[in-house]
Order: structure tokens, then C-alpha cells, then sequence
């Protein structure tokens, strides 16, 4: 057999020309470790994936006893399977009476792709508005409302009448007209390098698409499950979407993703035609019964709280000349330094130190910070350490 790095590069596909290529053989907590035995405090959590932790024990544990029941055995919507109906049952037990509808599909750029398909067959409408610098993943329609044109490009044509507003200003919401079916949003932007709207905004955007009949629906893919501090980074804002679309962290580590609506809306998709919204492994059991350990995990020991102290933490810790600003809730931070090239020299010196960071897409003057939710003190200060010192090297 060919060596292992040698076979990466020739068989897997590349997303870019210079992946990290850690050889990674083990995770537990906020560590991963590599085949050479080296050990690295993780600051990514996978892209806001492993929110309780990688290998939380009882989401491993809640994987292993479905395996000894049984793994596929129907597309979704066709038999009772209890996974499903469980995850689905405390889910809208922690959502708001509107919230009360869950459909579970594969990924969070395909429960976007659902999302504005729902909002489409209920209004009628046909004209769907994103934000400037949002992102929503990398399929067609997800695509279509990302404002990153760099990402785009290259894929055009993509969805027609889609349109973009200005995140975070009010001028813009004149834009949201009887035209449209519905406004897809970021309660927090995250690839926009964490930005944080005013609460006046996103109460009078949620006012603009009730005045003329448009769903409003929040991208949580990246913001749920504690992420911000809060179980949904919409309770920040006291506002409730029509549509709730979630990802990444849902599925405890296993892809998954959902959306989440009234019932009177989902049962839109049950006729004229049957099927209007089909998946084969959406609700696969092994990512609904993770999930489900996952959040009991996130509440039971109490990650919520130790997100927001540990996120004030390294915004008290992070104070140096070349830091400009430090954004975010929670464990959701953005570290600007206002200088791209300076980035990757202090991602990748932070890297060679045992400190796992990433950049953003659509930000580059910033790296973020978003590790477990499980971190601790300690961690925190180790993980700072390491910024300083790099930082604080000569360029």
C-alpha cells in the first residue's frame, strides 16, 4: 500500500493546494492527536461540530447501543423509528410553540436548500434575499444566497431572484418587499469574521417580514447548540424565525442537519405533490441518537455557562498592539489583527506550538476561536499563551 500522505493527495479530493494534512489518529476533549504522537489543544471543534467535546462518553456510548439495533432501513418519513422521534420531541421542547415541526436531512447547506423550498410553497413567491457576507454553504441554492463572490464565480448561473441587504442596516429592509418569499439570515455572522447585529435590527427585520408576508429564516447551522453562549444564538435577540435551519454540532460529531417550522407549514410538503421534500439517510439513527446524547450533555453539565466564561476569558486575555478587536458570544470569537498575511503567520505558528486555529473564508484579516464548549480555564490560558508569543514575534 502506498504511504499514507502519498495516498491522501493522489485519491481524496482536494478542496484547496495546501491542506493541513494532520495525521490525525485520536480525539478526545479539546485534544487531537496525530500518528507521531503529537498532541494538539483544538480550537476549531471541526467548524463548531464537536460543541460537547470530541468523543463526548455519552454520545460514543449512545452510537454504539443503536449499532446493536439496527443502522438504515428506509428513507425518512416512512417508518417510526424512535431515534428520530425523540431527537425531534426534545428539540421543539426547547423551542418556541412556533418551532414545532422537525425535518432531519444530511447537512446544514442541504436544510438550507429545504428551507427556501418551504418558503417558496408557502407564500408562492419565488424571490429569496441573503445578506452581504453571509454564508450558507456550497450547494446551488446555498450558494445563490452567500454573498461571497469569489465562491461563486465559477458555479454561475445560479438560483435567479435572489437578492442581497446590507447586514445590520436598517436602510436596506425597505428592500424586503410582497415580492419576496423569504429572507435567509445569520442571527450572528459567522465567515463574516463573527459579526453581531444591533437588537433593534434584527427586531425590525423580523417586523419587516411579518408586514409583507415573507419567512424569515435563521441560519443556526454554525451558532446552535451553545455555540454564542445560548442554546440558539436567536435568544440573544428576543426574536423567533419562521423557520429555524440547524447543522454542524446537531448530529453530536455524525453529519447531520435539520429544519424547523410550524407543523401547518411542514404538512405543505405531504401533497400536491407527495414527497415535496424527500432525503434517503436524513434521521439516519446513528446522528439522531448522538444528537439527542449530545444535547443532554450541553444541558445536564452545564457547557452553556463555561462557554460564555471561557469566551470572556480569552477576550480579557487577548489584549496586544497588533490585535485590533476581539468579536463574538460565547465560544464564537473573531480575532482581527487587520492583516491577512499576518493571520496565516500566527495560525501556523500557533500550530507548530500544539494550538489548532483556523481563518475565515470571507474574512482574512481575522482567525477564529470557537473550541469545545468543554474547555477549560486552564486551556484558555495555555491557548492565549501560545497567541501572545506569536504575536509577539518579530515580523
Amino acid at each position: 500500500m502506498k504511504d499514507l500522505h502519498r495516498a491522501f493527495h493522489d485519491h481524496l479530493a482536494q478542496t484547496s493546494p495546501h491542506p493541513l494534512a494532520l495525521d490525525i489518529v485520536h480525539a478526545e476533549g479539546c485534544h487531537l492527536t496525530t500518528r507521531d504522537g503529537r498532541r494538539y489543544l483544538d480550537l476549531v471543534s471541526g467548524l463548531a461540530v464537536a460543541n460537547v467535546g470530541h468523543r463526548h462518553p455519552r454520545v460514543v456510548q449512545a452510537i454504539k447501543s443503536q449499532c446493536d439495533r439496527y443502522l438504515h432501513v428506509i428513507p425518512y418519513g416512512e417508518f417510526i423509528q424512535e431515534p428520530q422521534v425523540r431527537f425531534a420531541e426534545r428539540l421543539t421542547g426547547l423551542l418556541p410553540p412556533t418551532l414545532d415541526s422537525v425535518y432531519f436531512v444530511n447537512s446544514g447547506t442541504e436544510a438550507i436548500e429545504a428551507a427556501v423550498k418551504l418558503a417558496k410553497r408557502v407564500t408562492g413567491r419565488t424571490r429569496l434575499i441573503g445578506c452581504r457576507r453571509s454564508y450558507h454553504g456550497s450547494t446551488h441554492g446555498s450558494l445563490s444566497l452567500t454573498d461571497n463572490e469569489t465562491k461563486k464565480y465559477r458555479n454561475r448561473p445560479l438560483l435567479p431572484d435572489v437578492a442581497h441587504i446590507r447586514f445590520n442596516d436598517p436602510g436596506d429592509l425597505e428592500l424586503i418587499t410582497t415580492e419576496a418569499a423569504g429572507v435567509v439570515v445569520e442571527p450572528i455572522q459567522g465567515d463574516a469574521g463573527v459579526r453581531i447585529p444591533d437588537p433593534d435590527w434584527m427586531r425590525a427585520l423580523r417586523q419587516r417580514c411579518t408586514d409583507v408576508g415573507a419567512l424569515l429564516v435563521f441560519d443556526e447551522v454554525q451558532t446552535g447548540f451553545g455555540r454564542a453562549g445560548r442554546l440558539f444564538a436567536f435568544e440573544h435577540f428576543g426574536v423567533v424565525p419562521d423557520v429555524l435551519v440547524l447543522g454542524k454540532a446537531l448530529g453530536g460529531g455524525l453529519p447531520m442537519g435539520a429544519f424547523i417550522s410550524s407543523r401547518d407549514r411542514m404538512a405543505l410538503f405531504t401533497h400536491d405533490p407527495v414527497l415535496g421534500h424527500i432525503t434517503t439517510f436524513g434521521g439516519h439513527p446513528l446522528p439522531c441518537v448522538a444528537g439527542l446524547a449530545a444535547l443532554e450533555a450541553l444541558q445536564d453539565e452545564a457547557m452553556l455557562g463555561n462557554a460564555r466564561r471561557a469566551g470572556a476569558l480569552f477576550k480579557e486575555l487577548l489584549v496586544h498592539p497588533r490585535i485590533e478587536d476581539v468579536r463574538g458570544e460565547g465560544l464564537m470569537l473573531a480575532v482581527d489583527l487587520g492583516d491577512a498575511a499576518l493571520v496565516q503567520r500566527v495560525v501556523h505558528g500557533c500550530l507548530a506550538q500544539g494550538v489548532l486555529g483556523f481563518w475565515f473564508l470571507s474574512c482574512p484579516t481575522a482567525f477564529r476561536i470557537a473550541p469545545p464548549l468543554v474547555i477549560t480555564e486552564e486551556e484558555v490560558r495555555k491557548a492565549c499563551g501560545v497567541v501572545m508569543e506569536c504575536l509577539s514575534r518579530p515580523i
